[in-house]
């Protein structure tokens, strides 16, 4: 994934290049382990990302809820109120 991103801005012999100097100045054998840090690193920022887009999905299902309810809660009130004046109203003529 890291390689697709740089192949947009980047050609494959600087790929190369930038490569060939990472293993003068780290050796061959730190390239795995710094490879494996950095895809830790992405994975725990993807996990991160996640996390955070489910709160904000929770989150605004319940604001959706608690405004649906209050919605709900007017309507029924405003039958309630109506139901009793509509029966009062009978209650009066019998």
């Amino acid at each position: 994934m890291l390689l697709y991103f740089f192949n947009l801005f980047i050609s494959g012999a600087e790929i190369a290049i930038i490569l060939f100097i990472a293993v003068i100045f780290l050796g061959a054998d730190k390239i795995p382990e710094l490879a494996r840090n950095l895809a830790r690193g992405l994975n725990e920022i993807k996990h991160a990302t996640n996390d955070i887009k489910r709160e904000i999905n929770s989150s605004s299902e319940s604001i959706k809820k608690h405004s649906i309810t209050k919605d709900v809660d007017k309507e029924l009130s405003k039958v309630k109120k109506d139901l009793k004046e509509f029966s009062g109203s009978i209650k009066r003529k019998l």
